[in-house]
């Protein structure tokens, strides 16, 4: 547990070191605002469904571009030899680098906070439904997040771990928007396989066990994967 609360710091503090994660939380408060000011001032809409409606499309940006350099720097620079010669487990470094990465994409969201504050003062919310798409939302990173990482295993190349974890995200994000074309006995299975699809069944206020499974096991899925990927050095 030490060692990954100590990768854990690390990997949080590197993000902070560099631009890249200034540059893409920005990017992503400006649009978010964008949506929240366009829906409260021009539509007259007192809800935070505008903004829970763009988030999880800015996901699929924005997970792969701070998840890409969780191995493939590490590989590139050589210190991954090091690390890996520590007395640290395979599981407490893919551990470590997920709940890093995942923070910071938590802390992202605060300031998105505001928003859901600012309304308040105009009129009536359903907070339970508020907080139930922000749950849908750290886990939707989740699973992005084990996918980053996933791809940041293989390559030492950042820009082809952005691409390879955008390809995949992006998948599973139009597997519930491409039914019409896919035959009838299909649907359900790939419905259930569309991240966006159970974000879009908690944002509405009620945690399903089937999306909370889909979620966890997805997670676990990509984590065990990326962990192979980390022992097929020893092959």
């Amino acid at each position: 547990m030490n060692n990954i609360i100590t990768i854990y710091k690390k990997e949080l503090r590197s993000y902070f070191t560099s631009p890249v994660a200034y540059i893409v939380m920005v990017v992503f408060l400006i649009i978010t605002g964008w949506f929240f000011t366009n829906g409260l001032f021009l539509a007259n809409v007192v809800s935070m469904r505008s903004v829970f409606d763009i988030i999880p499309f800015i996901l699929l940006f924005f997970i792969p571009a701070i998840s890409m350099r969780t191995f493939a720097e590490e590989k590139k620079s050589g210190t991954i030899e090091l690390l890996l010669t520590k007395p640290i487990t395979d599981y407490d470094i893919v551990i470590g680098k997920f709940l890093s990465t995942l923070s910071l994409a938590a802390i992202t969201f605060l300031p998105t906070l505001v928003y859901v504050v600012s309304l308040k003062f105009l009129g009536p919310l359903d907070i339970g439904s508020i907080i139930s798409a922000y749950i849908g939302l750290i886990l939707m990173c989740g699973i992005y997040v084990g996918i980053g990482l996933f791809a940041s295993s293989l390559t030492e190349n950042q820009v082809i771990a952005f691409i390879v974890s955008f390809l995949i995200v992006f998948i599973l994000f139009m597997m519930n928007k491409i039914l019409v074309f896919i035959p009838a006995p299909f649907n359900s299975i790939l419905e259930y396989i569309s991240s966006d699809y159970h974000f879009t069944s908690i944002a509405r206020g009620v945690l399903d066990t089937r999306d909370l499974i889909y979620y966890f096991s997805g997670i676990y899925i990509m984590l065990l994967l990326t962990k192979t990927s980390l022992e097929s050095r020893k092959w």
